[in-house]
């Protein structure tokens, strides 16, 4: 039998900023709104069928409307990037309007916007929703890609924004 232990909050989140994970810009349009956040957790499930899966705070009541509109794109960051992360963060305290004038999005298929010169960009319908604890978990077969230049990708660790040095 394992010996069940009490986890707290602050020790949890001290030894998972010790992971690494490229950051990306989860968008999202359509009648529940627009709106974009700066995310980490976020990873492929299938290339067969192409799905990829992205965990919100659902604590923040705005992130309904990813769930709302049923569409979502994830914009893979390059380390020139940094400050569209640190807006959509809400680091710098910008609007959701001025935090998309800050860079050029497209229409792929959904309607979520789509970074014009992110890394990678899978635009998706929204297959799943299941919230967890203080998450939701949005999975999302992937109707559109757009590939970008090879960059040096933009990297979180640490709590702190960083580069890949070969």
């Amino acid at each position: 039998m394992l010996k069940k232990s009490q986890i707290e909050p602050k020790h949890y989140r001290d030894a998972m900023a010790n992971f690494s994970g490229a950051v990306h810009i989860v968008t999202t349009d359509g009648p529940a709104g627009r709106r974009g956040v700066t995310a980490i957790a976020a990873c492929s499930v299938s290339d067969n069928p192409a799905t990829a899966l992205v965990c919100l705070n659902r604590e923040n009541r705005a992130n309904d409307c990813f769930v709302e509109n049923g569409v979502f794109a994830l914009n893979t960051l390059s380390a020139d990037q940094e400050p569209l992360a640190s807006h959509f963060s809400g680091l710098t305290g910008l609007a959701q309007d001025d935090r998309f004038a800050a860079a050029d999005w497209e229409l792929l298929t959904t309607g979520a916007p789509a970074l014009v010169n992110g890394m990678a960009v899978f635009d998706c319908e929204l297959i799943e929703a299941k919230d967890l604890a203080t998450h939701r978990i949005l999975i999302g077969k992937v109707t559109g890609l757009n590939v970008g230049d090879t960059l040096d990708p933009l990297i979180y660790f640490n709590r702190a924004y960083r580069t890949l040095k070969s």
